[in-house]
């Protein structure tokens, strides 16, 4: 039988090592030297193995029987109300600490303490120089451009398996990693989450699982898409927690992938990330370029549109904003708005590139 004693033995314990990772976690340098560069990768490697084994997506389980678990001991407790003793005052809200103590140790052990890692940008030696308007214009121009390119180059987008996309992006992060070991993907794990419909309904794409390592994709998405999600979700397993860092290893990705249909997701995401922001800074100049889009590339804005539509309705308005809590809870502290940090390391990559093409097309003698 659990004693008063133990239980609040174990709290003392929990609540030091709970302190001694979230100060650990102070210090972004010793983070990344000790922990998402040395210890982390082994972690990840061996769930990614273990997941592996099995053919659907194990994490989803997992969280469904947290949820049960929780439910089923809150019903419990209901039910046993009227004949709780006064040690069970101190007892009950000591054992309710430990489990969430428990879940938050094994959640910064697996996965969680690479939100205090630097960011990724500097491993890449990627710059934060901030764009102007107008340098921002230059940028989309040249997105427009290449996204049309690649679309009149696309063959018909095949309907992709799980286990292909699987393939086809960690051989796209194979390539990756003989210019920079961060792309370092072993034991591929890439699953498709059990029920779509319900993914699809809170407005997800795909989603990483910490306690079972496995990257998850809502295989309800058009296929345009499915490329560049794939590739977003396995930089979450290599410990790259932020979103628009997530993006960024996405994005560097999938467009170095010799398949057209990897190159034309990956320029179309970030696309959309850049007209969303000329359309916050300059409506004018937005319609400008929207016009410059092919019919086809307009089409798939419109399809994907109507796909969120079709499933989300209200709700994702709602989710957008607990996502957007839970991001400021990580330390994200701009929520939401931290996605857009994609456009400015996409200025810092391409700025010459485009330079140099809006020059050609104003002196086209050159």
């Amino acid at each position: 039988m659990v004693t008063k004693r133990s239980i609040l033995i174990q709290s003392v314990i929990l609540i030091g090592l709970s302190s001694l990772i979230f100060l650990f976690g102070l210090f972004p340098a010793a983070v990344d030297n000790y922990y998402s560069t040395v210890f982390y990768p082994y972690i990840s490697s061996a769930l990614r193995f273990i997941s592996s084994i099995f053919p659907f997506a194990i994490g989803d389980i997992i969280y469904a029987l947290l949820i049960g678990y929780v439910l089923y001991k809150i019903i419990r407790f209901y039910k046993r109300r009227t004949t709780l003793i006064k040690s069970h005052r101190i007892t009950v809200p000591l054992q309710v600490l430990n489990f969430f103590l428990i879940l938050y140790i094994i959640f910064k052990i697996v996965w969680g303490l690479n939100y205090s890692r630097p960011s990724i940008s500097e491993a890449l030696k990627i710059g934060n120089e901030k764009y102007t308007v107008k340098e921002l214009v230059l940028l989309a121009d040249y997105f427009i451009k290449k996204t049309n390119n690649l679309k009149l180059r696309q063959p018909k987008t095949p309907i992709y398996s799980i286990k292909e996309l699987e393939i086809k992006s960690a051989s796209a992060y194979d390539l990756m990693e003989k210019k920079n070991s961060v792309f370092k993907y072993s034991n591929p794990c890439l699953k498709a989450v059990l029920n779509p419909w319900i993914i699809s309904k809170v407005g997800i794409e795909g989603y990483y699982a910490p306690l079972s390592g496995e990257a998850n994709m809502n295989m309800n998405l058009p296929d345009f898409v499915k490329p560049y999600v794939s590739c977003h979700e396995i930089a979450h397993q290599l410990g790259i927690a932020y979103e628009d860092e997530a993006n960024l290893l996405g994005y560097l990705t999938a467009s170095s992938s010799p398949d057209l249909n990897y190159q034309y997701a990956a320029s179309y995401e970030m696309l959309r990330y850049i007209l969303f922001e000329i359309r916050m800074k300059s409506p004018a100049q937005y319609q400008a370029l929207h016009d410059k889009l092919l019919p086809q590339v307009l089409a798939d804005f419109k399809t994907e549109k109507e796909f969120w539509r079709k499933y989300n309705g209200q709700m994702f308005g709602y989710m957008d904003a607990a996502f957007d809590r839970f991001l400021k809870l990580n330390n994200q502290k701009k929520g939401i708005d931290s996605y857009q940090d994609i456009v400015i390391w996409l200025w810092n990559i391409h700025r010459n590139e485009s330079k140099v093409k809006a020059s050609k097309a104003k002196h086209p003698d050159l």
